[in-house]
């Protein structure tokens, strides 16, 4: 071979390199795969072909496949457990507490879903006016009495950017949710009546509901109501309050990421970590020395959740009007709370 034949094949080796290259570049240029689908052709073109043209080729953009669970809009999921919640709480008043009446019924879940859903759109507003990335509410259906649900639950997948915005998007749920749940109570309450203790027959298996203090003021005033002397025959909207002041109770316990926590976190500081540690711990104590053994499963859920606050960013500065309306806010744990909240005869 001389010296002409290795440079026409030296030359023709860097031509084909150029060529690997351009094609490697149009490849990568490329939004999507492509796939090539092989077609065969009509009957009477194939007669008027030989056997090596008897199919001929089309390039097709290659879409991935997809499932019609992956394609839902984001709503759908929240949407449905929502429209079940309504039918579960429904079905309870329905059932337990409308004498078989879905009016009646309605009674019990149409106050009890707006008391859930004013305090989850406190959360779900307070959160896009801080730009934290957030689901819908998530509820909770439960088709056993005597409630209906579980509640309801809202993911910030965003961090906070401050403590002042921490604290606002903790407080805002409960707020809404007390202001309409006080209303119904009283409404509930106006319909509802007491009787002498001595005129209600123990009947197995009937539910007795504790009161908190508020229940009980709200229920003198309102009925003249005096627990040592009279039984009170709660109207489905009362019951209806009655829960939204027990969730309302549960969800300000200042530990974790309850919305007890978060306030609780933004009026302590550096100090919330070990003041959420004394609080678990002591509510732990009550729970065994006073044997109110059905706090027990909250307990647990919390610790496994974690009990401290994690930390914030951002300014510690609250004012001092939310400072006073977050050590306001925390204290209706003492007028909602009760220590057994529901007892079986």
């Amino acid at each position: 071979m001389d010296e002409r034949d290795l440079r026409e094949a030296s030359e023709s080796l860097a031509s084909i390199r150029r060529s690997i290259d351009e094609m490697r570049k149009i490849e990568s240029a490329k939004p999507e795969p492509e796939r090539i689908v092989i077609e065969p052709r009509s009957e009477s073109d194939r007669e008027s072909r030989s056997d090596s043209e008897s199919i001929w080729a089309t390039v097709e953009p290659y879409r991935e496949p997809r499932g019609l669970w992956s394609r839902r809009p984001f709503w759908l999921v929240p949407a449905l457990l929502y429209v079940a919640t309504w039918i579960t709480t429904t079905g309870v008043g329905t059932l337990f507490y409308g004498g078989g009446s879905i009016w009646t019924g309605l009674l019990f879940s149409a106050p009890l879903m707006i008391i859930l859903t004013c305090h989850e759109l406190g959360h779900y507003v307070q959160n896009r006016r801080y730009k934290i990335a957030t689901t819908l509410p998530y509820f909770i259906p439960l088709p056993i009495p005597p409630l209906g649900t579980f509640g309801a639950i809202i993911q910030m997948k965003g961090v906070a950017p401050s403590v002042r915005a921490i604290f606002d998007v903790g407080i805002s749920g409960p707020l809404a949710g007390l202001a309409v749940t006080l209303v119904f109570m009283a409404i509930g309450l106006a319909n509802s009546t007491v009787v002498p203790i001595a005129d209600v027959p123990a009947t197995e298996g009937a539910l007795i509901f504790g009161e908190p203090l508020i229940f009980q003021w709200a229920a003198r005033l309102i009925l003249g109501y005096d627990p040592k002397v009279h039984e009170l025959l709660m109207h489905p909207t009362a019951i209806a309050a009655w829960v939204g002041i027990l969730l309302t109770t549960l969800n300000l316990l200042p530990v974790g990421q309850l919305d007890g926590g978060h306030v609780f976190y933004a009026l302590t500081g550096k100090r919330a970590k070990v003041l959420a540690r004394i609080v678990f711990w002591c509510a732990a104590a009550g729970v065994v020395l006073f044997k109110l053994w059905n706090w027990t499963l909250l307990l647990v859920l919390v610790y496994f959740l974690g009990i401290a606050h994690p930390r914030v960013g951002g300014d510690q500065k609250l004012g001092l009007g939310r400072t006073i309306l977050g050590w306001a806010t925390l204290a209706f744990l003492v007028l909602g709370f009760t220590p057994k909240p529901l007892e079986v005869l």
